[in-house]
């Protein structure tokens, strides 16, 4: 029963992110992509400046989860290897850090396309 408040946290952050694309959706004339944009570089930002990670502390998969939080695991990646090696790091960490879940993206948009047959919208 203590797990409850995590799941309700997690679901109400991730919740939340998700309607703030949707009217962003609705009622901007924003593409999909501009958005998706904005919100990983919103999650870089926000980590850069230290407001991201109370958050994820706070939320745990409901921040880390969303697009937001591909921008933070690609910051802190790059803290770390900039920390860990030097300037080199800053071109190399968040790559490294996003790399498992890059790979998994396109390797299920493969699948997905193996069995759906994906077409031309026209």
């Amino acid at each position: 029963m203590e797990m409850f408040p995590e799941y309700l946290k997690a679901f109400v952050v991730g919740g939340l992110i998700c309607v703030v694309g949707q009217i962003l959706i609705d009622r901007t004339k924003l593409t999909p992509a501009r958005i998706l944009v904005g919100f990983v570089s919103l999650g870089v930002l926000l980590t850069a400046v230290g407001l991201y990670e109370p958050l994820v502390k706070f939320a745990s998969c409901g921040a880390t989860v969303p697009l937001t939080g591909f921008g933070y695991a690609l910051a802190k990646g790059v803290e770390q290897a900039v920390a860990r090696d030097g300037l080199l790091g800053a071109l190399t960490g968040g790559l490294t850090a996003t790399a498992a879940g890059i790979a998994a993206a396109v390797f299920f948009a493969y699948l997905a396309a193996l069995i759906f047959k994906p077409k031309d919208k026209s």
